[in-house]
């Protein structure tokens, strides 16, 4: 005797059902939205628990269960919750999105379409320096006649890029071909797909301040307006165990451990012997381990012993 199959709801969420196919504006001409998505919360706690249907437990009990797979780096039940994005994007951010290969990635192409009309274009007030301390980032913004003599020549070099494009189009160019001097900034489109571990880890890289302001203006609304709808237990334990804790190494626990005591004494020598406060002529030199202590001195509201006057 065959028996009878157990009928299972599909979990889903109405608050993100609510925003299926919203794009979400980002920058000038890019957008976010919902295509499609599998699982919610439940479906990590009933991944966790290996058993169907919603069973016994409590609301607040799933919230628990959550926070402490979290915790404790239990990544296989988040991997149960996908989503499906449709994104619009500037190729050079694009760039940085698409090195998170943990995902199923399908692309607009400009061999068998035309390339997208609209490129990414930057406010006279948006124009920022490369920083003095890191080679990858951006710091301060440039002045503002400096910035608007540079949107005015970024307007005319788009538009004479976009001209000789059309121009090859018109007279026969292949496509492919076409298109090798389109700007960075031009927008492309695509479908990605992934799962919710692996989307925390491209929102924990993306939305870090240290990424660069494009690719952190898609990762910021992917969190809160659309993550944050569609898992929240989820979302909540992220924030509270990833996006805003501090990780501490060996070393900096046990500078820590003294400096909470008041042995700043002791602190600042296991620095020393670890070769954090080595000297040059212009004073300290740079070590970014001990830089990093010293921002998470900072944002725990720490004193930080080598940078005290009675230590210099």
């Amino acid at each position: 005797m065959r028996e009878k199959a157990e009928r299972i709801e599909r979990p889903h969420s109405r608050e993100l059902d609510a925003i299926l196919g919203k794009p979400f504006r980002v920058l000038d001409d890019g957008f976010i939205r919902v295509v499609d998505y599998m699982g919610t919360d439940e479906s990590i706690v009933q991944a966790a628990r290996v058993s169907y249907g919603k069973g016994t437990k409590q609301v607040h009990e799933d919230r628990g269960l959550i926070r402490y797979l979290m915790r404790h780096h239990h990544t296989t039940p988040f991997e149960m919750c996908e989503i499906k994005l449709h994104v619009r994007v500037p190729m050079d951010c694009w760039r940085q999105w698409i090195r998170h290969r943990t995902a199923n990635v399908n692309e607009y192409s400009t061999r068998y379409s035309e390339a997208i009309a609209s490129a990414q274009r930057t406010p006279s007030d948006a124009w920022r320096q490369q920083a003095k301390t890191n080679r990858q980032g951006s710091g301060e913004f440039l002045d503002s006649e400096t910035g608007e003599y540079l949107s005015r020549r970024e307007k005319e070099f788009q538009e004479a890029s976009r001209e000789v494009y059309e121009e090859r189009l018109s007279k026969g160019v292949a496509r492919e071909q076409a298109r090798k001097d389109l700007p960075l900034s031009t927008y492309t489109e695509a479908y990605w797909k992934v799962d919710l571990h692996n989307l925390f880890h491209f929102l924990s890289l993306r939305m870090d301040a240290h990424a660069q302001l494009e690719i952190r203006s898609y990762a910021n609304i992917i969190g809160n307006e659309i993550v944050s709808r569609w898992c929240p237990h989820a979302w909540e334990a992220f924030v509270d165990y990833r996006l805003n804790a501090v990780f501490l190494t060996r070393l900096d626990k046990e500078i820590i451990a003294h400096i909470s005591q008041g042995k700043l004494d002791e602190a600042k020598r296991i620095a020393a012997e670890n070769g954090w406060l080595s000297f040059g002529k212009k004073g300290l030199k740079r070590n970014r381990e001990r830089e990093e202590l010293e921002a998470k001195l900072g944002d725990i509201g720490l004193t930080v012993p080598w940078k005290e006057p009675q230590m210099e």
